[in-house]
């Protein structure tokens, strides 16, 4: 990928828009891409539509912010925005159309073009290392999220003192029987599982705390899990549902069917191991080595008694050699909770990882200390 492969170079870290320097950014609005070029740039229009105001109204009120005017709802103060489009490696002219198009909107926009498809998953997380902004919202490229929606939903982000806002489809533009039946059961049995109760996980409509989910790495298809794994680095009660509005599909055709559900059941699984026993895995593979263990004591207790008890012969019985295995395989599975004990362990201490993430912090000097530390000083000095 060359150097022009971002509409503006550096977007991330400091934009430029009619001349002027922004270092920070409210809002980043991050929109994976793949064979979405008749959607673009009607997509960009209704973001600059909706984004354009409050970003140049935002521009303008720089030099006169004052202090608490982030508590002011979006609408009267403006949020200084970006827009980070990733090209999932489309095989159509979307890279093309996104970068003429880009050039068009008053919202700074930022292109990222991936070598080829490596997914939803993946892209979404390029967006996301690509995003400068305080809050993230993400959104799909099809045109079914309305760009409308974000200032209400940053309005509420904002009020409600959350870490992620995810939007719940109001009246789905989707079939019956391929999408909205399998989407149902799919999201109870998420919320069964990981006890995070949202329900639409599959809405891309989201917005997130940026220092939040930027602590959380997205694999494979894990996109559909995003609630779980931020309630890995903050609490269920700051993770919120407000509804939006659904659009049906206007252009192209959609990338998924009834295929993902056994995809989700599987990753469903993996989920729950993470979340549960990613910092204790031996407890894990600890318990189960000892249940198959138990089970295998008895076994071969039991033959121990019938053999020297009752003087029977238990060479030919099958229960022997499946007490047996049971008795190997415990030790196996003890082994490797060991074993992933020590990874575990290998992991965090060899990048200075911590097993937890600090909110904020504050320390605060009693007048009496002020006045020792003060008096010391004028010692020293004297």
């Amino acid at each position: 990928m060359d150097s022009d492969s971002l509409h503006d170079d550096g977007a991330a870290a400091k934009l430029r828009v009619s001349g002027a320097k922004l270092s920070t950014v409210d809002l980043s609005v991050v929109v994976p891409l793949y064979n979405e070029s008749e959607s673009v740039p009607e997509l960009l229009r209704r973001l600059d539509e909706t984004l354009g105001p409050l970003h140049e109204q935002a521009m303008q009120g720089l030099d006169n912010a004052h202090e608490g005017v982030t508590d002011r709802k979006v609408r009267e103060q403006g949020m200084t925005c970006e827009i980070v489009l990733v090209d999932d490696g489309s095989r159509d002219s979307t890279y093309q159309v996104a970068r003429h198009h880009g050039e068009l909107v008053s919202v700074p926009v930022q292109i990222v073009s991936l070598q080829r498809n490596f997914g939803q998953t993946a892209a979404m997380q390029a967006g996301i290392d690509h995003s400068a902004g305080e809050m993230i919202a993400t959104m799909d490229g099809d045109l079914q999220n309305d760009p409308a929606d974000l200032p209400m939903m940053v309005d509420q982000f904002r009020e409600r003192g959350l870490d992620l806002l995810c939007g719940r489809r109001k009246k789905r533009q989707d079939g019956m029987l391929l999408r909205l039946i399998p989407s149902w059961i799919a999201n109870r049995l998420i919320a069964k599982v990981t006890g995070v109760k949202i329900s639409d996980n599959g809405c891309s409509l989201k917005v997130y705390r940026g220092s939040i989910i930027k602590q959380v790495r997205l694999m494979g298809e894990m996109h559909r899990f995003i609630p779980a794994w931020v309630s890995q680095v903050t609490h269920p009660s700051n993770i919120g549902e407000v509804d939006v509005r659904h659009h049906a599909r206007q252009f192209g055709q959609s990338k998924y069917g009834i295929s993902r559900t056994i995809r989700v059941v599987l990753d469903l699984m993996s989920v729950l191991f993470f979340m549960r026993f990613r910092a204790r895995p031996g407890h894990f593979f600890g318990v189960v080595g000892m249940a198959i263990g138990s089970i295998g004591m008895f076994m071969l207790g039991s033959l121990l008694i019938a053999k020297y008890g009752f003087g029977e012969d238990i060479g030919t019985r099958p229960m022997l050699i499946v007490g047996a295995l049971a008795m190997l395989s415990s030790v196996q599975f003890i082994c490797f909770g060991i074993m992933a004990e020590m990874l575990t362990r290998i992991y965090h201490e060899s990048g200075n990882r911590t097993t937890y993430v600090v909110r904020n912090t504050s320390s605060q000097h009693h007048a009496a200390d002020s006045g020792v530390n003060k008096s010391l000083m004028m010692k020293k000095a004297g």
